[in-house]
This record gives structure tokens, C-alpha cells and sequence, in this order.
């Protein structure tokens, strides 16, 4: 075994091996028993705490909901310091008993979670409805909506700190905001909501000088009593100091440009405070008249900092203080001060109650989670044979890398926190469905180059070579529409970008690596000696081209029928994501479910009905609550009842909701498009040249919007999926836009290619042949894909159904688009002149080329 095969090989374990550790455990554990798991000292005795919060949390749920609210609780009440029970795990850092116990558990608990994180779709989530104090709303409608606005931006970034991923934030009624965490509960979490919903009013107050609560019962005019926390480093104990604190605050929390947590030289942690420009000048003269002070009082005076009315820290100011920023220091944990800067950052200026706080079950019932699941495991088997059937040993050693993609997807998904939703999961078998491109793209170069002659092993050397500069570059288009889903996106479309961008990264890998050296070790050994012998589907000069002034005919028909289609149903088109809805709320009996739900909406041509089923934590009643198209409300419970007569459904309100994807986001979701396409134009100019790059992305608008067009006529006229436009929509559509540049930029990396080496055909028959040679690449790749979104479309559930049909008469425009669009755009641009492409670009040369150099020469004028 050479070098190569052998470092290839152990890279492979080492990535593998850091994938598995990354995703254990991959289901939460039972906190009890991983408390008993975890403790390394003394574990009777720790067993026997353990055991009495078990039992306080049967005795008394309401006061002990968890074994994790228990423990914290009894380590209050009965003094407990766990530290001795898990000296495995460092918290020297915290002085404090309260503080050590504190990140202990929160610690234990973040490693008795799955690694996985599910959606609200998989798994369900917390509900918290906020209200907001009309008192302090303004009278003028326009300004009141700005204040609401800013609100939820405000609360979505406060929840996006805090780790929690793809939540929905939306407007619930004229002053309410309505929150879904996926994967959060109450029980485990007790503080969140705090730190969601609190005001972060911070405020910088003069200290008495020379008088304390301690020396004068009686506080100085002006000024009010108020206490910190200090943790005696000798005794662990919290001590509370009393301060006297001027009333009337000399700077606000408006000075602060940003709050960083960070380490400080003791172990803890502080909030780094950078001020704006102006409030670095207000700050200078605040400190500047202290010292002025401090020389006319021959004393040291002190300035206050105030978060929400507490008392954090009280440093001496001995001199002007003109650097920029300050410190908030107040013995925090790392959690409470990442907490308390994600706060400082996003200052609420209306108060905000919770007003409502559900459990909410899975958004899609087990029956249909079961199928849509099913439905990805068939598309992937359908894969696997497909490659298997086609390319025997090398189809099996491409399906071995699948998998090992599978586990790096999922490793690194793990490692940065990421949410698996159900569209997660079924971009994740797209994701796939388009990874074995690559390997297609290989092996059809390797069996060219066998049928030309060459050994296995050259033929094998020469394929990978010849693929790889189209598989780098259409991966990096592709992976362009992911960064910018990432930029651009939020919630569930973010998520998406992330799931597609990890998918890329581990395709490349997988491909380049470890198909790689399996492919390197079969060969080397002479395990096989007639792979890729086969005939492939290759037609030598089918004149395409002949064919282009059809193909615009029947592209224009389809844009036209789209058009059409949208502008007679211009009313349905867009999903309660985007313009909101009707949102009922009910008690019963017994439940209804998924599937009959979805039967009732389909029966009545009813356009949206998204059920949940949620349980009040305050009260522990279950309701069921339905979103609708505005106006539909009503009609809706109407028709339950008149169905399902033994559901004893009864009615508890209505609110109109808010869209979950709003106007901002509405303009982010098209400037994703617009940007990615950008993107694509200029990577592809510079790669290649302008007319290579105008027919690729004009190829991509043609196809995104034949695809909407054919997917709006479908859904709104033949009644094949909804025909709508939701969020995870916008997933759909720049997924299309990487699957039909990854197919544009194979046919015009091959176009390239032929022009150098075949340097007097005319330019019609060099993409002609280029697109024969390149066909049953594009047909093997699509028939993969379109078989994995066939599954899906006609087994899934809920959103997947659109997602996967959307791509799926996308994967089909594209390809067409592709063939047909593209080249024939090139070849007009170019004027049908190969000389014409010559004088715009320098070709490259190949290092399989005999008697050259690597260095690109000029192309003949």
C-alpha cells in the first residue's frame, strides 16, 4: 500500500472517529441516571441526593417539575456543595458554593441532551405569548407598529444568543408576540423566559461617598438603598453589601455600542462594555467631574452600574476614564455573562409580560414524521441501488462514502449546535441525491479514458484529474446559495443554509478522499479488472443546438403558463409565513389526527391548516390550535365539529397572527436570490469568461422560474401540492439554483476543455459534442435526484411535500435549462465563432496534455 493510500486512510478514521464522539449521546439521557453516571466521587452518597430529588418531583411537581429544578433547589436549601461529588469537572473558578452548584448542573445537563438538535416539526418546543405594556406605546399607529417591530427583531436576537435555533417569532393579536423555541422546555430551563423577556434597562449612578448602610441607617437626600453580591472567596458563601445610590442615574444604558463577555485575570468572567462615539465623551465627563471630586473631598468616589434595577458592581473611579468602554463585574458564570451581553445588546424599550407559556407538541404527528422519515430512507436506498446497478464495485464504494457523508453531516451539525428540522432532513437526502454527482462525474471520466485505451490505473489517475476542477467549481457555486441562506435567512431557511453548506463541505471530503482512496486501493490490489467497461449513454454529435429555437418556444409557454397561473391565483400564493393568518385554539376529548386533518383542509379546498396540539404548563390543559388562512377561522371549527362529532372540540378564541416570515425577511428571502445569482455570475466570469457566465445565470432565471411557474400551476389549477410560497420555499429555490449551475458548469467545464483540444472544429459542433459527452452524466445525476424528490413528493408529510415537489420540477427545468438554454446563450453571444471565445479567454492547458507546459498560453486570435 503506497503513502498516498495510507495517510488518506487514517485521515479518514481520525474524521470518522471525531464525527462519532461529537454525536454522543444521540438521544437524551434521563437526567437522574445521568447524574448517578456522571458523579466520580462518593457516589453513594450523591445516588441517595439524587433519589430524594426524584422523590420531591413525584410528591410535588408543581414546586419540583424536574429532577434538574429539584437538585437546584435542594442545593439551596440543604447547603450542598457538588463540586466534591464531580472533581472531575473544574469550577475552581467560582468562589461561590451557590455559583459552583449553578454551572455544575447546567453543565451535567447540556451533556445529558442529545447532541442532535430537533425542530418543533420532530420534536416539539416551548410556546411563550408576551405581552406588551400598552402604557408605554404610542398613541400614533405607524410609531406604535415600529415599536412592536423592534420588539420582535429585538426578542428574535435575544433568542438567537441564547443557542436556541430556528425558533418562529410572529405578531399574535395588535400588542402580542408569540415565540416557539424548538427542543426548549420550562421545566429545565426556569430562567429563560426572564432573560428573554427582561427590559436590560442599564444605568450608571453616583455612589454616597464616605456613607453606607452600614455607618447610617438613614440614606442622603436624593440617593436609595440597594445591594450587591460579593462571593467571599474564604467562606464560598454570597454576601450581600449595602449601598447608598443617587436616584437619578447619570448615564443610560444608550452609551453602549456593544457588550462582550469575556474572561477576566481571576477565573470569572466579565461584560466588557464598548461605548459609541458620543457616549465615550459622556463617560469621560462623568468620570472626569468624579476625580475632580475626589481631590476636593480627599476621597474616592465610586460609580454604580445598574442593569434592571440590581445592583452589579460599584468600581472606584480615581481618574478621567477616556478609553472607550468598561467592565460590568459581578462574579457571573460564563452562561450569566454571554446571558447578560446577548441582553445589553438588545435594550427592550417596551416592558413585556408572559402572559402565556405552552408545551408544544411535534408540529407534525408520528404518523406522518413516521412516513416522511420513511420516505427519506426509501430515496436513499433508491440511491445506493441505483449507483450500485449502474457501477457495480464502484457504485458500492460510492454509497460506503454516502454513508460516511451521512455521519460527517450529522458530526458537524453536532459540533456547532445546529437544529435538524424535517426539512433538514429532507435537504439532507437531496444533499445526498446531488453528492453522487461527483462520483458520476468521476467514474464516466475514468470509463472515457479506459475506452481510449489507458490501463486501469491511469484511467483512474486521469479521471479524478479531469473531474476535478468542474467538481470544485460547481461545489463552490453551490455552496455560495448556502453562505448566503446563512447571511440572509432566519429560522428554518437559515437552518437549511447551514445543513446545505455542511452537506457540501462533507461531499467534497468524501469524494476526494475517502471514494478516493477505496477507488486508489481496489485498483492498486487487482481486486477488479473490467470496471467501467460498461457503454454509457453518450450520443457522439446529437446536434442540440438544432433544437434551440424549440426549446425557448416551450421554456416561454411554461413562463407564460406560470404567469398565468399566478396572476389567477395572486390571492393564494403566499403562505401563512408570509402574510399571517387566523390562529383558533380549542379543548377535547379525544384527538384528531394528522392525516384527517389534512383530509378535512383537502375536502373543503380550504388553502392552509397547520395543527398543533399544546399543553398550558400553568394549568396542564391540552388544546388543540389550528392556523388558517385570514377569515378562516371560524369555518375551520365549524367543520371539526361537523366531522369529528366525539372529539368534543370547544371553542377558546381566536387571534389573528402575524406572518413568521415578514416583510424584512420577504426582501431578504428575493435578495438571497438576487445576491446568489451575482455570486454565481462573477465566480463563473472569473473562472471561465462573460459569456459562459451569461448563459449559466441567465440559464438559472429561466429555470427558477419555469420551476415556480409549473409548481403554481400544478398546486393552484391541478390541485398537486398547495402551489404556494412559505418559507422553506426559498430553501427550495436556491437549492435549484446550486443543482442547475453544478449541471451548467460540468457541460461548459467540458466545452473548455474540447476547445483546447480539438483547436479547428467549429464552436456548434464543440458543444455539441461536449453536451453528448457530458449526457449520461447529466441523465444518471438527475434520474438519481428525481427518484429521491419523487419519494418524498408522494410520501411525505406537511412541507416536505412542496419542498421536494418544487425541487423536483426543478431538477427537471434545470437540466433542460441546461442543455437547452445555457449553450445555446453562449453560442449567440459569441456570435457561433469559436475565435470570438478565444479572444475572450485564456484556455487553460491540462496537465494530461503531452509536450506542454502547465502555464495557460494565449488562445490563436
Amino acid at each position: 500500500m503506497n503513502k498516498s493510500i495510507l495517510t488518506k486512510i487514517i485521515l479518514t478514521v481520525v474524521v470518522m472517529t471525531w464525527c462519532i464522539v461529537s454525536l454522543i449521546p444521540i438521544e437524551d439521557q434521563p437526567f437522574a441516571k445521568f447524574l448517578r453516571d456522571s458523579a466520580s466521587a462518593e457516589k453513594d452518597s450523591f445516588s441517595a441526593i439524587v433519589a430524594r430529588a426524584e422523590q420531591k418531583v413525584k410528591d410535588n411537581s408543581e414546586v419540583y417539575p424536574s429532577v434538574y429544578v429539584a437538585m437546584r433547589k435542594m442545593c439551596v436549601e440543604d447547603a450542598l456543595d457538588l463540586s466534591k461529588y464531580f472533581p472531575h469537572l473544574d469550577v475552581s473558578d467560582q468562589k461561590s458554593v451557590a455559583k459552583r452548584n449553578d454551572t455544575l448542573l447546567r453543565e451535567l445537563l447540556r451533556r445529558s441532551h442529545s447532541k442532535i438538535n430537533l425542530g418543533l416539526d420532530l420534536k416539539g418546543g416551548v410556546s411563550v405569548t408576551f405581552g406588551i405594556n400598552e402604557q408605554q406605546l404610542s398613541s400614533q399607529d405607524w410609531e406604535r407598529a415600529e415599536q412592536i417591530s423592534k420588539a420582535k427583531k429585538i426578542l428574535s436576537e435575544r433568542v438567537d444568543g441564547l443557542g436556541v435555533a430556528e425558533p418562529i417569532i410572529r405578531n399574535k393579536g395588535a400588542t402580542r408576540i408569540e415565540i416557539q423555541m424548538p427542543g426548549i422546555n420550562t421545566k429545565d430551563n426556569p430562567d429563560i423566559l426572564k432573560t428573554i423577556g427582561a427590559p436590560a434597562l442599564l444605568e450608571f449612578s453616583l455612589v454616597a461617598r464616605n456613607v453606607s448602610p452600614l455607618s447610617s441607617p438613614e440614606a442622603p437626600l436624593g440617593y436609595t438603598r440597594m445591594t450587591m453580591e460579593y462571593d467571599d472567596p474564604k467562606t464560598g458563601k454570597t454576601e450581600q453589601i449595602p449601598e447608598y445610590v443617587k436616584k437619578v442615574p447619570v448615564l443610560k444604558g444608550s452609551i453602549i455600542k456593544q457588550a462582550t463577555a469575556r474572561p477576566n485575570n481571576f477565573g470569572g468572567f466579565v461584560i466588557a462594555l464598548n461605548f459609541t462615539d458620543d457616549g465615550a465623551k459622556k463617560f469621560a465627563a462623568v468620570t472626569r467631574q468624579i476625580a475632580e471630586e475626589n481631590q476636593i473631598t480627599n476621597s474616592v468616589g465610586r460609580l454604580a452600574i445598574i442593569l434592571d434595577g440590581k445592583l452589579y458592581s460599584a468600581p472606584s473611579v480615581k481618574e478621567e476614564i477616556n478609553s472607550g468602554g468598561a467592565e460590568i463585574s459581578g462574579h457571573f458564570t460564563q452562561r450569566e455573562a454571554i446571558e447578560l451581553a446577548n441582553v445589553l445588546n438588545n435594550p427592550l424599550e417596551v416592558g413585556l409580560k408572559a402572559e402565556e407559556i405552552y408545551e408544544v407538541g411535534p408540529t407534525l404527528a408520528t404518523d406522518a414524521r413516521s412516513s416522511s422519515l420513511m420516505a427519506a430512507a426509501i430515496s436513499a436506498g433508491l440511491t445506493a441501488l441505483f449507483m450500485i446497478g449502474v457501477y457495480q464495485l464502484g457504485g458500492v464504494i460510492a454509497c460506503i462514502a454516502l454513508a460516511v457523508n451521512v455521519l460527517i453531516i450529522l458530526g458537524i451539525m453536532a459540533m456547532l449546535n445546529a437544529t435538524l428540522s424535517l426539512p433538514g432532513v429532507a435537504g439532507l437526502v437531496l444533499t445526498i441525491g446531488m453528492a453522487v454527482d461527483a462520483n458520476i462525474l468521476i467514474f464516466e471520466r475514468i470509463r472515457e479514458e479506459v475506452r481510449a485505451g489507458k490501463s486501469l490505473s491511469v484511467a483512474n489517475l486521469m479521471g479524478h484529474d479531469k473531474a476535478f476542477s468542474a467538481i470544485i467549481d460547481s461545489n463552490i457555486t453551490t455552496i455560495m446559495s448556502g453562505a448566503i441562506l446563512i447571511w440572509l435567512g432566519s429560522g428554518p431557511i437559515k437552518g437549511f443554509g447551514v445543513t446545505l453548506c455542511i452537506g457540501i463541505i462533507a461531499n467534497l471530503f468524501t469524494v476526494l478522499i475517502v471514494a478516493h482512496w477505496m477507488l486508489d486501493l481496489v485498483i492498486e490490489k487487482g481486486w477488479v479488472k473490467k470496471l467501467f467497461m460498461q457503454k454509457t449513454l453518450s450520443i457522439p454529435e446529437f446536434p442540440f443546438l438544432n433544437y434551440r429555437k424549440p426549446a425557448f418556444i416551450a421554456a416561454g409557454v411554461c413562463l407564460l403558463i406560470g404567469i398565468v397561473s399566478a396572476v389567477v391565483s395572486h390571492k393564494d400564493l403566499t403562505g401563512i409565513d408570509f402574510k399571517g393568518g387566523d390562529e383558533i385554539s380549542m379543548t377535547y376529548s379525544s384527538k384528531i389526527s394528522t392525516n384527517e386533518l389534512e383530509s378535512i383542509r383537502q375536502t373543503n379546498n380550504l388553502t392552509e391548516l397547520n395543527p398543533t396540539y399544546q399543553k398550558d404548563l400553568a394549568t396542564n390543559v391540552e388544546r388543540l390550535v389550528i392556523q388558517t388562512a385570514a377569515g378562516e377561522g371560524e369555518k375551520v371549527f365549524a367543520l371539526l365539529q361537523k366531522a369529528h362529532p366525539e372529539a368534543g372540540l370547544n371553542w377558546l378564541g381566536m387571534n389573528q397572527i402575524g406572518p413568521a416570515v415578514g416583510r424584512e425577511l420577504l426582501y431578504n428571502a428575493l435578495l438571497s436570490v438576487a445576491v446568489a445569482l451575482l455570486g454565481m455570475l462573477i465566480y463563473v466570469t472569473l473562472r471561465f469568461e462573460i459569456g459562459y457566465a451569461l448563459g449559466a445565470v441567465l440559464s438559472l432565471i429561466f429555470t427558477v422560474f419555469m420551476s415556480l411557474g409549473i409548481y403554481i400551476f400544478i398546486g393552484q389549477i391541478l390541485n398537486i401540492g398547495t402551489g404556494q410560497f412559505t418559507g422553506p420555499m426559498v430553501a427550495a429555490v436556491l437549492t435549484i439554483l446550486g443543482y442547475a449551475i453544478n449541471d451548467t458548469i460540468v457541460v461548459f467545464d467540458r466545452v473548455r476543455e474540447e476547445l483546447e483540444l480539438d483547436p479547428t472544429t467549429k464552436l456548434d459542433k464543440v458543444i455539441n459534442r461536449s453536451l453528448s459527452l457530458t449526457l449520461s452524466r447529466t441523465l444518471f445525476t438527475s434520474s438519481s435526484v428525481i427518484a429521491s424528490s419523487f419519494i418524498l413528493a408522494v410520501f411525505g408529510a406537511d412541507v416536505i411535500v412542496d419542498f421536494a415537489l418544487l425541487f423536483l420540477i426543478g431538477v427537471i427545468t434545470g437540466t433542460f435549462a441546461s442543455i437547452f438554454i445555457a449553450s445555446p446563450i453562449f453560442y449567440w453571444y459569441h456570435k457561433g465563432d469559436r475565435k470570438h471565445v478565444e479572444a475572450h479567454h485564456l484556455l487553460p492547458e491540462y496537465d494530461w496534455h503531452t509536450g506542454v507546459s502547465n502555464k495557460p498560453k494565449e488562445a490563436t486570435k
